[in-house]
């Protein structure tokens, strides 16, 4: 990989991330970080409780839940779940869901 000229020195970190998420076709880092940020406000402070996000891109949200039975809460919520991120973060639906039980 080839670096243009002033892609050299130090960077912020908001444009590194602003980076980032657009190659992964999240828009800005912002929706990323409100993702995080404002978790129990997207889905409430009973599911947020139970299940995390562990890391979204274009293609999928990733949650882990901390018993197996929110595995199965989770994935019969998907897609409003899927909705309320989209909504949240103001960037696009993933397309999919992926549940991962915390051992």
């Amino acid at each position: 990989m080839t670096r243009r000229r002033d892609d050299r020195g130090p960077r912020g970190l908001d444009s590194s991330l602003d980076q980032v998420s657009a190659q992964l076709g999240l828009g800005a880092s912002a929706g990323i970080g409100k993702l995080f940020a404002h978790w129990p406000e997207i889905v409430g402070p009973a599911v947020a409780a139970h299940v995390q996000p562990v890391r979204i891109d274009e293609n999928s949200l990733v949650v882990a839940v901390d018993h197996p039975a929110w595995a199965t809460q989770v994935r019969h919520l998907g897609d409003d779940l899927l909705d309320r991120v989209a909504e949240a973060t103001d960037g696009p639906r993933p397309a999919s869901l992926e549940v991962r039980i915390r051992r």
